[in-house]
C-alpha cells in the first residue's frame, strides 16, 4: 500500500500480520501517524503548529505538543553535537539566497547574509521543556523540521505496525525507511545506495542488508547549481551563511530511528567528509559517505556500517 504525503510519496510492504488485523486497519493507523506529524510540523501548512510558531513575533510563547517537543529536543541535541553545522532555524538564510531550480536569481551581498544570520540559530530559542513553552528572541527566526519530520512519521508508523504485532515490514516515506523482520524472500531487507549521477537515476553504488532499524540518505547531486565554475549545493551551512561548496555527494546513515538517520545524514552532508567521518567514528554512527574527487567518487564507510554492507557492497 502507499500514497502521497508531505509533498512526496509513501509505501508499505508487510507480511505475517495476525488474522484479525485487516489492511484497512493498517491503513488507518498509518494515516493517523502521518496526520499527527502534518498537524504539528508541516511548515507548508499554514494551520500547522510550526507555522503558527513561525508567524509569531519575538518574545511570544506558544505551548507545543509532545511530538513537537520530542523532535525539537532531537534537533537541539544534533545542533550541539555538530557545533552548529545542523540547525533547524536555517530557513531564513535559504530564503535570502532565493533558491530556484537553477540556483539563486542573484547572489545576496555579504551585508544581507550577515543581517540574516542574526535571525538564525537555535541558541535564540527560549525553550522550557517541562512546560513545553517555546518562544524566539529574533523576530525573523523560523523553524523547519524537513530533515526530521518525514523520519519521525516513519518512526510513528513503524511503532503502530509493531503495536499491531506485524512481524515483517518495510515502511518508507520519501526515502526515509524503517524495517522489521525479514523481507518477502525470507532474508534481510536489501536497500540500494544509489550511485549519484546528476539529473538522472543512477545505478547501484552499494547494497545494504538491513533489519530492525531505520535508514536515510542525504545528497546534493541533484540539488546544486554552478556559478563561475564553482559548484554550490542548495544546502546552507548555518555557520557561514553560504551554500556548502565541499566534496560530499551523498551520506547514508543506518540508525534505529529513521528520524535520527535522516537528521544525521543531513548534518554530515553539511559538515564535509573529513569532519563528518571523525564525528561518525566518535559517535559510533553507521555512515556510508560518497565524496567527489575530481571526476571520480571516493567511498568512506564508518566502522559501524560494516555490519550492514551486503557482500560486494563496499
Amino acid at each position: 500500500m502507499g500514497g502521497a504525503i508531505f509533498g512526496t510519496t509513501w509505501s508499505l510492504t508487510y507480511l505475517g500480520a495476525p488474522d484479525e488485523v485487516s489492511p484497512s486497519q493498517v491503513q488507518t493507523e498509518i494515516d493517523a501517524a502521518f496526520m499527527l506529524v502534518n498537524e504539528s510540523m508541516n511548515h507548508y501548512d499554514p494551520s500547522s503548529l510550526i507555522s503558527e510558531f513561525n508567524a509569531l513575533p519575538a518574545q511570544t510563547p506558544i505551548e507545543v505538543d509532545w511530538h513537537f517537543t520530542y523532535v525539537l529536543s532531537a534537533a537541539l541535541e544534533l545542533a550541539a553535537a555538530t557545533r552548529g553545522a545542523y540547525d533547524v532555524s536555517v530557513s531564513a538564510l535559504s530564503d535570502v539566497w532565493g533558491f530556484g531550480p537553477a540556483g539563486p536569481r542573484q547572489f545576496p551581498d555579504a551585508a544581507d547574509i550577515e543581517m540574516t544570520r542574526a535571525q538564525v540559530g537555535v541558541a535564540q530559542l527560549d525553550w522550557e521543556s517541562t512546560t513545553r513553552s517555546l518562544s524566539k528572541r529574533a523576530p525573523g527566526l523560523k523553524l523547519d523540521f524537513s530533515s526530521l519530520a518525514k523520519g519521525y512519521a516513519v518512526d510513528l508508523g513503524a511503532d503502530a505496525l509493531e503495536d499491531l504485532d506485524i512481524p515483517h515490514f518495510m515502511l518508507e516515506v520519501g526515502g526515509e525507511v524503517r524495517l522489521r523482520g525479514a523481507s518477502p524472500r525470507g532474508d534481510a531487507w536489501r536497500i540500494a545506495v544509489e550511485r549519484p549521477e546528476a539529473g538522472a537515476r543512477g545505478g547501484i553504488q552499494a547494497a545494504l542488508a538491513v533489519s530492525d532499524t531505520g535508514i536515510a540518505t542525504s545528497g546534493d547531486y541533484r540539488n546544486f547549481f554552478e556559478r563561475d565554475g564553482q559548484r554550490y549545493s542548495h544546502l546552507i551551512d548555518p555557520r557561514t551563511g553560504y551554500p556548502i561548496q565541499h566534496d560530499v555527494v551523498s551520506v547514508t546513515v543506518v540508525h534505529g530511528s529513521a528520524m535520527m538517520a535522516d537528521a544525521w545524514a543531513t548534518a554530515l552532508t553539511v559538515m564535509g567528509s573529513a569532519e563528518a567521518m571523525v564525528l561518525a567514528e566518535e559517535r559510533g554512527l553507521a555512515v556510508y559517505l560518497l565524496k567527489r574527487s575530481g571526476d571520480t567518487l571516493e567511498v568512506f564507510s564508518s566502522t559501524a556500517m560494516a555490519q550492514w554492507l551486503a557482500e560486494g557492497g563496499s
